[in-house]
């Protein structure tokens, strides 16, 4: 194999004279009247690009390089030198440049121009060449490693939850079935579905939280969380929604809801802060060319402690907000998207909100003493909104059963669940932190299906 030179890290070298061999695909290439042509490469590490100089004696001059157009792949030999051009440092004189693959450059869908984020939807198979969506590529993987640290450097221990799952954590029927029968034939029969012939014997579903499978180990473990893909079948063709999308849930025991707002608050600061430091160039092109308040709105996030507040308080300042609103607020309603907005400009910062209606809420949060309320907690954050959504989890066993019961679920599918509340039950909380919000955040992209590599939204499963 040829060992071969990233991009990201000839930029940073000094090593002129060197000999280097890169790899990656042609962004432009200029023809010179002095008979030599320069090459624009990308390899994917960096959003910058290396400069390339080829010379007319080379022996595929004529043949090739002259041939060459955006899009093809070639790997280059050449030495490392001083760039006496503007705007670059370094360059490659190159002794070979042989072509790895070559384009038709009448048909090759990304031309050097701009296009439209939906037009990059309908060709996610190419789109990754593109400046922004390899900046969007590179964040993502960031992102990743950073969340990962967060709780490997706190002790936690990261689970693998299950995909298919025959529980609903989330209590609702927006669930996609997983099955082994017959579907055409079962359309024929009619009547009711006999699942005791299907693969798992009874109702099987992709997962919409890994919850409840991580409450278990924290109540044997201590701290763990999944981070992994989850599904909702709810049939929304909004900006914000997805069919699958990908999830950071860490469970504690010991933990009360004021240390699990503490966990989320830290954890949304110290990824923020990590990406800021180790993809610079690629947030200063989305602070250029997709939100020049990226960077301003991302510091004031990590420099400002959040504002914390109780669904009551926050019910209350919207009720006095001189301000119309589609849906109005009332207490006993949910939190829609544009009173999450007004909040968090309200006060200017991040906010935390506690204590919602229990009606409104999952089952398995914790029961306040009030009885009307459950120690729920969402943060919301400028110009995303909810991006975590918690709980401290219901402890009490009777009060658990009663839960579920309310929510027209059958005990007999939680009896695990409710099992952890009679063997060393404890006050335990957690959270679901939504990736691809967070990622909407740091790439001030406004659509979700931009920040994940293959949207899935209804009637769309390309790619």
């Amino acid at each position: 194999m040829i060992k071969r030179k990233r991009i990201a890290e000839l930029i940073e070298s000094n090593d002129f004279g060197s000999e280097v061999t890169i790899m990656g695909w042609v962004k432009t290439k200029r023809d010179s009247k002095g008979g030599f042509s320069f090459l624009e490469i990308n390899d994917g590490s960096t959003i910058k690009n290396i400069q390339v100089i080829a010379e007319g004696t080379m022996a595929n001059y004529t043949d090739e390089i002259l041939k060459l157009t955006t899009g093809c792949s070639v790997i280059v030999k050449g030495i490392l030198a001083e760039s006496p051009g503007k705007g670059q440092r370094i360059e490659v004189q190159a002794t070979e440049v042989n072509v790895a693959g070559w384009t038709d450059p009448d048909t090759y869908p990304l031309q050097k121009k701009r296009h439209s984020f939906e037009y990059l939807r309908t060709i996610a198979h190419l789109r990754p060449r593109t400046n922004t969506f390899g900046a969007v590529a590179r964040i993502r993987n960031a992102l990743s490693y950073a969340i990962h640290s967060f709780f490997q450097e706190r002790g936690f221990l990261y689970l693998h939850s299950p995909i298919i799952t025959g529980s609903n954590c989330e209590g609702a029927g927006d669930m996609f079935k997983v099955t082994t029968l017959d579907l055409q034939g079962l359309k024929n029969k009619g009547g009711e579905v006999d699942f005791t012939g299907d693969f798992f014997g009874k109702p099987a579903n992709l997962t919409v939280s890994g919850q409840l499978e991580a409450e278990v180990y924290a109540l044997a473990l201590g701290n763990v969380y999944t981070f992994g893909p989850t599904f909702r079948a709810e049939n929304s063709n909004t900006y914000r929604h997805l069919a699958e999308f990908w999830m950071v849930e860490p469970e504690m025991a010991f933990c009360d809801l004021k240390e699990n707002v503490d966990l989320g608050e830290a954890l949304i600061k110290s990824t923020l802060a990590y990406i800021l430091t180790n993809c610079k160039d690629d947030i200063d092109f989305f602070n250029s060319f997709v939100d020049k308040n990226l960077i301003s709105t991302i510091d004031t996030i990590i420099n400002n402690d959040f504002e914390r507040l109780t669904y009551t308080e926050a019910i209350e300042i919207l009720l006095k907000a001189k301000k119309q609103f589609e849906f109005t607020p009332a207490w006993g309603s949910d939190i829609q998207s544009e009173h999450e907005r007004y909040l968090c400009e309200y006060f200017k910062r991040p906010v935390a909100v506690t204590d919602y209606p229990k009606e409104i809420k999952p089952f398995y949060m914790k029961v306040n003493k009030d009885n009307k309320t459950v120690k729920a907690m969402d943060i919301l954050l400028p110009g995303i909104g909810e991006i975590i959504g918690g709980s401290q989890r219901e402890d009490v066993y009777d009060t658990l059963l009663n839960r579920i019961k309310e929510a027209s679920l059958d005990p007999a599918d939680y009896w695990w669940y409710l099992d952890l509340r009679k063997h060393g039950t404890a006050i335990h909380s957690g959270f679901g932190l939504g990736f691809e919000r967070l990622m909407q955040l740091v790439t001030g992209l406004s659509n979700i299906r931009d920040v994940i590599p293959f949207p899935r939204t209804p009637k769309n499963l390309e790619f």
